[in-house]
């Protein structure tokens, strides 16, 4: 009797994973998704995207390159002018919300803007979106 090997399929998959989670702009009618997917279980990177929506113009995934999962902490910034810049680590991404386009970001230790708050991929493997304290005086 043989086993079937198709059976051991589902076994591979259960480290992959895709997780979203958003910043909702100008009273939900706009938003910034970022996504991180983790394709092989095996993996320590994941494939980090942005979803920029600014209907009705336009909608647009972007991807942005690779990021470590561990730890991983998305700052986000408004930069002015529909500008939002994401950072990760020593790594940084810009995007314009209006015509829904990847910019040329600055350097990561070079960004500037108001924080907005930190996309955190928590241990369970589920990203979120935190806001800053507003407590914080």
């Amino acid at each position: 009797m043989r086993f079937p090997l198709y059976l051991l399929a589902p076994l591979l998959l259960t480290g992959c994973f895709t997780e979203t989670a958003s910043y909702a702009i100008d009273n939900d009618q706009h938003a910034l998704t970022v996504r991180v997917d983790k394709e092989y279980f095996w993996s320590k990177e994941g494939t980090l995207r942005a979803i920029v929506s600014h209907m009705p113009a336009c909608q647009r995934q972007l991807e942005l390159g690779s990021v470590w999962l561990a730890d991983l902490q998305i700052e986000l910034f408004d930069s002015g002018n529909d500008v939002y810049t994401l950072r990760a680590d020593d790594e940084a991404w810009q995007v314009n919300i209006s015509d829904c386009t990847q910019l040329e970001a600055p350097k990561a230790d070079a960004v500037t803007g108001q924080p907005l708050g930190v996309f955190v991929l928590e241990e369970d493997k589920q990203l979120v979106f935190a806001k800053p304290d507003s407590d914080a005086s």
